[in-house]
């Protein structure tokens, strides 16, 4: 690790946790893939933003999709602030889900584990309770913090009418912002 320059770190949880896996100074910001088990004590707690935790057995076109995204990781510096929700509906794809903040450009969702396959590049995201849905980019993804069994994308509007992106902007402005005690449960 210290001879070569690497794009991503792929360790398992026994390695990394017990063993202290440390990348040098240099490769810090490198995006980490830790693998281990469901069970107490290989959580992914700790793990920095730029790490993910997957539990096995891993899905083939799972993991293929999370290495993916680990090296083509260029999350664009946000725009407007995030507006924490209590976990509001939503349909993603066809999967009931949800919306955890929103914000004029975008918004993070929480999808079931049991999905067992990533979200595309370009999804949809449907409000039910509003009649808003709009069509988004998948920008990051990460295992959910406090909730094993989820995965977090977070997302931009894309490729939507006007009349879609004010319906948006409606709603974010509209919906009202979680308590400090939910935004605490949610991250």
């Amino acid at each position: 690790m210290r001879d070569r320059p690497f794009a991503l770190l792929i360790v398992d949880a026994d390695h990394a946790f017990k063993r202290g896996v440390h990348p040098p100074a240099a490769a810090r910001h490198v995006p980490t893939i830790v693998i281990g088990g469901s069970g107490a004590g290989s959580s992914a707690d700790g793990i920095s933003g730029q790490t993910v935790y997957l539990t096995r057995p891993i899905d083939r076109a799972m993991f293929g999709c999370f290495v993916s995204m680990a090296i083509l990781d260029n999350r664009p510096a946000r725009r407007s602030m995030r507006k924490p929700l209590n976990r509001f509906d939503a349909v993603v794809n066809g999967v009931p889900s949800h919306i955890l903040d929103v914000s004029v450009e975008g918004l993070r969702i929480e999808v079931a584990g049991e999905r067992r396959s990533a979200l595309p590049p370009y999804f949809t995201v449907r409000v039910p309770l509003v009649g808003v849905a709009v069509t988004v980019q998948r920008m990051w993804t990460r295992a959910a913090v406090k909730r094993t069994s989820a995965i977090w994308y977070g997302a931009a509007l894309s490729q939507n009418r006007i009349a879609i992106n004010e319906a948006w902007r409606r709603f974010v402005d509209t919906v009202p912002a979680a308590s400090t005690t939910a935004v605490e449960l949610n991250t």
